[in-house]
């Protein structure tokens, strides 16, 4: 099963970066803007209830399918109700992992988006919380040179 390191999020700092709002090109070059006159704080952005919202590192590739990897960083709030299909830290029979959480009928399945890993099907005595929800994945797109 993976796990998940959880940190507490740190709100108290403004930091805000410029912000390229007339948009970043994916497919054809445009003109570049000769400046930027929007700024962004990611805290503000990302982070909607600082008091229960919290970071995780992810340890694992049981949501590689899902484009989260080894050493991403997911946001997560505990203030959320899950839903099916979120993806949530749950804490199963002790230890946290990170699935989708897919309610079926009334069960509760939790779900690897690697074919690699099983399924968990919560049953009844099973110790499980829904920790938190997944709202954002912070990633690291510069590889490094080993």
């Amino acid at each position: 099963m993976d796990k998940v390191e959880i940190y507490n999020t740190d709100v108290s700092t403004e930091y805000e970066l410029p912000f390229a709002d007339g948009g970043i090109h994916a497919g054809f070059p445009s003109p570049a803007q000769d400046y930027m006159c929007k700024s962004l704080d990611l805290n503000k952005l990302i982070i909607r209830h600082p008091s229960s919202t919290f970071y995780g590192r992810v340890v694992g590739d049981s949501m590689i399918g899902e484009d989260i990897a080894q050493g991403d960083i997911v946001v997560i709030d505990k203030s959320l109700t899950p839903r099916h299909g979120d993806i949530a830290v749950c804490f199963v029979d002790g230890e946290f992992t990170l699935k989708f959480i897919n309610i079926i009928n009334g069960r509760i399945i939790l779900c690897p988006a690697n074919s690699n890993y099983p399924q968990i099907e919560i049953e009844e005595g099973d110790d499980f919380r829904v920790w938190g929800v997944v709202t954002h994945t912070i990633r690291n797109h510069r590889k490094r040179r080993e």
